[in-house]
């Protein structure tokens, strides 16, 4: 089994220089990039609109696209019967006027999970949206190649199962993801009804871990921090920092479904507080840092990784990126840095910040401790006073808007309505950056920006 495992990955390997540089795949970027700009927000093509294209220019750029599919899928056996769907999806979508898109057939018919064999990789084509990326349903083409080493592997099979977890990488890709998009999600794509139940979802740990390295780096410059010669090692490591992130993503999405759950948070469409998103990505990132904490104890390597990789994605680049409407990913980078100046791991003096390693993981984890006890309780709460007790927690680390209605408590709120309704009282920025972070945030935001589109092999040639 072994064996075949090696010798599927070097085939996948192999293979992923022949893709990208065929001539055929340069001819599908280009047929896309040409329908692009045609589309509406919902992915149709409406032909009426200015500067629209007659139907027959984009009939011939569909064929186009389905004529390199057609060229380079054998190039890609194992995605065989997903390229025939796709080709039918995209000639039926042609024949329907260019109307909303659907490709469920072929999304469908896409099972990039069963099949994870590290080098692997698939030519994906689909109208959607990419996330914190492009908002519209464009047609887009991207060639990923699979990230499944034996020892993540083992994990998975062993310790974190995780079947639907796909951990990828970029070869090339369209404009959708020339964008701070880093993830491959079959909620994104155009159909006509959601499917009962998804069966997989991709992460972009090279794109991960190259922004991460750029950020950290210039966080380390700008707070003078001193690190240890093992973390400054890693972060200067692309390869050792991928690893960190694929292990990081695939404890985190499984961690959604795990633990005492008072509420599911993404799998049930449901109306909250952001902040009840933020500690839900929060609990999410202390998971596996409270897992990585075990490996490394148990002489996996990886595990001294992951907690840098958590502990500096989330307390530098989470709580100035992107804007402060409903930043829940942000707001929990605010709370874990809150939390551990609050306790004397990080000290801002001198211009300085200085991190305390030993302590780091115990007062880590005791935070993750905090949030588990909220979630355990809350199952005995209503809603209400469960968002209430959320409140309450973030709010002891940090402070509310002046102006906030939440922070005056209940008797501040018509409680006469349902708690879905008061979710119109929270402000758009119920936790506005704190002072240090206002002044870090006009300092990274030109490297944040710099971001965009970054892959491996494009950040070694901006270091180079």
């Amino acid at each position: 089994m072994t064996e075949i495992l090696v010798q599927n990955a070097a085939v996948g390997a192999a293979t992923t220089a022949a893709v990208v540089e065929h001539p055929a795949w340069l001819t599908l970027k280009d047929a896309v990039e040409e329908i692009r700009p045609w589309q509406s927000k919902d992915g149709s093509i409406d032909f009426d609109a200015e500067g629209a294209p007659v139907r027959a220019a984009a009939e011939y750029a569909i064929e186009r696209v389905t004529a390199a599919v057609e060229e380079l899928s054998p190039l890609l056996p194992h995605d065989a019967a997903y390229h025939r769907a796709l080709v039918a999806d995209l000639r039926k979508w042609a024949d329907s006027a260019f109307d909303v898109p659907d490709f469920l057939d072929s999304l469908l018919a896409f099972q990039p999970a069963a099949e994870r064999v590290d080098g692997l990789q698939h030519l994906v084509v689909f109208p959607m949206y990419t996330q914190n990326g492009n908002p519209d349903r464009n047609l887009e083409a991207v060639v990923l190649r699979m990230v499944w080493p034996d020892w993540l592997a083992e994990l998975e099979a062993t310790r974190y199962d995780n079947p639907l977890f796909c951990g990828i990488t970029f070869e090339d890709f369209t404009a959708g993801y020339d964008t701070h998009s880093a993830v491959l999600f079959p909620e994104t794509i155009a159909v006509r009804e959601a499917p009962e139940r998804f069966s997989w979802g991709g992460i972009f740990c090279d794109r991960e871990a190259a922004r991460f390295r750029r950020v950290t780096e210039a966080a380390v410059d700008i707070l003078s921090i001193d690190l240890p010669e093992d973390v400054a090692s890693m972060v200067h490591d692309q390869e050792r920092c991928e690893k960190a992130f694929v292990l990081w993503d695939m404890i985190h999405d499984r961690t959604h479904s795990h633990g005492d759950l008072p509420f599911d948070p993404f799998m049930i469409k449901q109306r909250q507080p952001f902040w009840m998103y933020g500690l839900e990505e929060l609990r999410c990132d202390l998971t596996a840092f409270k897992e990585a904490v075990k490996l490394e104890a148990e002489g996996n390597t990886h595990g001294r990784d992951v907690q840098y990789a958590v502990l500096f994605d989330r307390m530098f680049r989470f709580p100035v990126s992107g804007d402060r409407v409903r930043n829940y990913d942000g707001l929990g980078g605010q709370l874990l840095f809150a939390y551990l100046h609050k306790h004397d791991v990080v000290r801002w003096t001198d211009n300085t910040l200085r991190i305390d390693w030993e302590r780091a993981p115990q007062v880590t984890n005791q935070l993750c401790a905090e949030i588990e006890t909220l979630y355990r309780d809350g199952i005995d709460r209503p809603k209400l006073v469960h968002w209430f007790k959320a409140y309450e927690l973030v709010s002891t680390y940090l402070a509310p808007h002046p102006g906030s209605r939440w922070a005056k408590g209940p008797d501040a709120l018509d409680l006469s309505q349902p708690p879905r309704k008061l979710v119109d009282d929270v402000l758009p920025d119920e936790f506005p950056l704190s002072m240090f972070f206002e002044a870090l945030s006009k300092k990274l935001k030109g490297v944040i920006a710099s971001t965009q589109g970054i892959t491996a092999r494009s950040a070694e040639r901006v270091a180079a």
